[in-house]
């Protein structure tokens, strides 16, 4: 019997860092957290390290996978831009290294869950490809093909909550007009829910209640719960985002006719407030290739733990 080797993965996001020990069928054997100090460079470093060294404690660790929120180059060793962390063109890779005596990479976040849900998620009985839309506060994702994930020339490829939805539409951060982002996302559902809460606020009583009456203070938590209520413009809101999304989905399978599509983010946990519509709109989409095989779209299945499993499995492939 093959000895089972242990690898680290780190998952870095703009308020927690988080890390687990992963062994090789892709369970988390412990797990540790700490707070981001996201506005300090050395701080985050060393909050990295202090998980990666916490976590090596008496174990055999081969070595350690990060993923992080943020421009990853192509060598998946510096971090060139990260919006929600103070790194610019960061050789985070080659610091946590020495530090900790292991072979280290660095991944964006969005790929390394993707890869976690293809390796041992909801794509699991894929053996080629997958796409995983991320929703979240914005869309992130990441793409697998032949059994790969898609990293692009720069490292850089699989933004997919800045694909173009509606030409000159709302204004994106990234300085775009119209990505799907601005119409897929946590924030899009909230800024749907709020103007028509304040356009028929005799149609959102639940959830107009909830926010105290105000449709400012409507937040994603409160949509979802009022609309698993029945609250009929809550209900409407998520529909709108599903639109919105089967569409991108139904882009993607014309364009890579994936084995699986997933969706994932926080927003999934609404379940079929979203995914309902989702698929609709993604049948509608693809009406004339009702012949042909179409990739399933699937809700992602491993969580939070996504990042850690992924990025601790992309260093086992070191």
């Amino acid at each position: 019997m093959a000895a089972v080797t242990l690898t680290i993965g780190v998952d870095v996001g703009g308020t927690k860092v988080a890390g687990g020990v992963v062994d090789d069928t892709g369970k988390v054997l412990v797990q540790t957290r700490r707070d981001t100090p996201a506005d300090d460079v050395a701080k985050t470093r060393d909050v990295i390290i202090e998980v990666v060294t916490e976590l090596a404690v008496g174990r055999t660790v081969e070595a350690v996978g990060i993923g992080a929120a943020g421009w990853i180059d192509a060598s998946r060793s510096t971090v060139l831009f990260a919006p929600n962390l103070a790194w610019r063109d960061e050789p985070l890779r080659d610091y946590v290294s020495t530090a900790t005596g292991l072979p280290v990479i660095v991944e964006n976040d969005g790929n390394v869950a993707a890869w976690a849900e293809f390796r041992y998620g909801a794509a699991r009985d894929a053996d080629d490809s997958m796409v995983m839309f991320t929703i979240g506060t914005g869309v992130g994702g990441g793409i697998v093909l032949g059994g790969e994930l898609v990293r692009g020339a720069n490292g850089i490829a699989a933004e997919l909550g800045h694909m173009l939805t509606v030409p000159d539409g709302h204004q994106c951060g990234c300085g775009r007009l119209g990505c799907i982002e601005q119409y897929a996302s946590g924030s899009a559902l909230v800024r749907f829910a709020r103007a028509a809460a304040r356009q028929e606020p005799h149609r959102a009583t639940a959830l107009l209640e909830l926010a105290g009456g105000e449709a400012e203070a409507i937040t994603g938590p409160m949509v979802t719960a009022a609309a698993q209520g029945g609250d009929p413009v809550s209900a409407e809101s998520f529909a709108q985002v599903g639109r919105w999304l089967g569409t991108s989905l139904a882009d993607m399978a014309q364009i890579l006719d994936p084995q699986v599509l997933v969706v994932g983010g926080g927003v999934v946990e609404a379940g079929d407030l979203l995914l309902g519509p989702t698929r609709r709109s993604f049948n509608d989409a693809l009406a004339q290739r009702s012949r042909l095989p179409v990739a399933q779209v699937r809700p992602a299945e491993l969580g939070n733990t996504a990042g850690v499993i992924g990025a601790a499995d992309l260093a086992r492939r070191l």
